[in-house]
């Protein structure tokens, strides 16, 4: 998979920046984490405040827990009007969170009350695992199609393309939302046929890694 064929990237902690970032139209970049612990907290893994202009940004967080003290909404409110205000053209957020594949509705409601705290002009993505599309509950997936505007599902597990990844993207064609593919740099990607002409697919996310 080149990725100079695509034009959505995520760029995370430690990854080198890379040609193909020129070109792109929208970019998903790691803001921090959300760990959990006695007292969840949120931890920021980019120091600097981006500035891009030739592409729209995403801010993601990387959540390891769904109980968020009120700090929490206020640190990230306040990374979104740092980057705003460095004359970004922010598109929303991402959360990237392993919701299992039976507890969808829970996550559904927690996505449901961050959005209502959200000024309402950033909308609202969410990555999501492949086995969703297999064994997703369906009541789980109704509620998420109407709070998220689009889940990225990830054909890939850390630096791996999961072995039959084909079937499972091929019964996206039953999804209730919005959803683009997330790709792994390099990794194998075969199209299922029908997968453009889905109303509901929206493109490609690549994640890049460094050399």
């Amino acid at each position: 998979m080149d990725a100079t064929r695509y034009d959505a990237f995520w760029l995370w902690a430690g990854v080198k920046p890379q040609p193909a970032l020129a070109h792109a139209r929208r970019i998903y970049l790691l803001q921090g984490a959300v760990v959990g612990g006695d007292a969840p907290r949120m931890i920021a893994q980019r120091p600097a405040v981006p500035r891009v202009r030739h592409a729209e940004l995403w801010m993601v967080l990387r959540v390891e827990t769904l109980a968020w003290p009120p700090q929490i909404d206020a640190q990230l409110r306040a990374a979104l009007d740092r980057w705003q205000r460095a004359g970004n053209r922010i598109a929303g957020i991402q959360i990237d969170f392993d919701a299992r594949t039976r507890h969808l509705s829970r996550y559904a409601a927690f996505l449901k009350s961050l959005r209502a705290k959200l000024p309402p002009r950033y909308r609202l993505s969410i990555t999501g695992l492949l086995d969703w599309s297999a064994n997703g509950d369906p009541e789980g997936l109704a509620q998420l199609s109407g709070v998220v505007d689009e889940v990225v599902v990830q054909i890939y597990q850390g630096r791996h393309v999961i072995p039959g990844y084909q079937g499972y993207v091929a019964k996206l064609g039953r999804w209730p939302i919005p959803f683009r593919i997330g790709l792994l740099q390099g990794g194998e990607w075969t199209p299922p046929p029908g997968l453009t002409a889905n109303p509901r697919f929206r493109g490609y996310v690549v994640f890049l890694l460094n050399p």
